[in-house]
């Protein structure tokens, strides 16, 4: 059995910047432990699988170690998949997944994905999260992941958090964020416990932070940055009980997985 691989940067409007991830069109589902080996075997934060499903299509994303509810960035670089190398003609595309219906949009180079919005609520600090980091949070707020505010972009950039103290939280991952003389915020997205010690670009994290800083800023356009090493931009947008996600994408690689069957 032979099935097509693309490695795709997401977040990127060139190689070797955003967050890859590596994307595989099914024409119908594989077993679940087989996608799980394949997603381990490429060893990137998150391998997304799509099936077509009449005008759209469900779709699936996999860590090394576990199925995801949602991921960002590989539902960027499937939707670039479909648009750029399958030659989808149409300007909408509408996923189904464990997160209700997703849809991206194309609008010239770039793509916009509209996701729920997940307003985070604040909470008492972890005493995982005071012990992980070497300077205290401001506040700390969760949903799926611990927000966590630090006093400004200097605390989030040399931010060396103890990735086996993080790995004990109760949530998917931690984010640090402050506010940005450049940006409106940056932030840092850390998964130890789903096989992710520090993810490049986590789409999917902006769902909870554009109603956080939308409401904190008092504005609904918002320019942030993930500064990890690979770094990348992401336009937001907050519109009621949704969000809107802006980036562009890049080709890494294309090839095929060959299985024994």
């Amino acid at each position: 059995m032979e099935l097509t691989l693309y490695q795709i940067d997401a977040f990127a409007s060139k190689a070797f910047e955003g967050n890859p991830a590596a994307v595989c069109p099914l024409e119908q589902w594989l077993p679940d432990d087989l996608m799980q080996r394949i997603a381990m075997e490429n060893n990137l934060s998150e391998t997304a699988f799509f099936v077509r499903t009449g005008e759209g299509y469900h779709i699936r994303w996999f860590t090394p170690t576990r199925e995801v509810d949602l991921c960002g960035h590989a539902t960027l670089a499937s939707a670039y998949v479909i648009f750029k190398l399958l030659d989808y003609a149409g300007q909408t595309l509408v996923f189904q997944s464990k997160s209700g219906v997703l849809t991206v949009q194309k609008k010239n180079d770039w793509l916009e994905m509209d996701f729920p919005s997940q307003p985070p609520e604040e909470c008492v600090i972890p005493p995982q999260i005071i012990e992980a980091f070497d300077v205290r949070p401001v506040r700390c707020l969760k949903r799926e992941d611990y927000i966590v505010v630090l006093q400004n972009e200097k605390d989030v950039l040399s931010a060396n958090p103890d990735f086996t103290t993080l790995s004990k939280l109760d949530r998917r991952g931690v984010a640090i964020t402050a506010t940005s003389t450049q940006y409106d915020f940056v932030v840092r997205f850390f998964a130890p416990k789903f096989g992710i010690n520090e993810d490049p670009i986590t789409g999917s994290a902006f769902t909870q932070l554009i109603p956080y800083w939308a409401k904190v800023l008092g504005k609904t356009e918002l320019k942030a940055k993930q500064v990890s090493k690979r770094g990348g931009e992401v336009w937001c947008g907050l519109a009621g009980s949704r969000v809107k996600i802006r980036g562009k994408a890049v080709t890494y690689l294309s090839g095929a997985i060959e299985l024994e069957p």
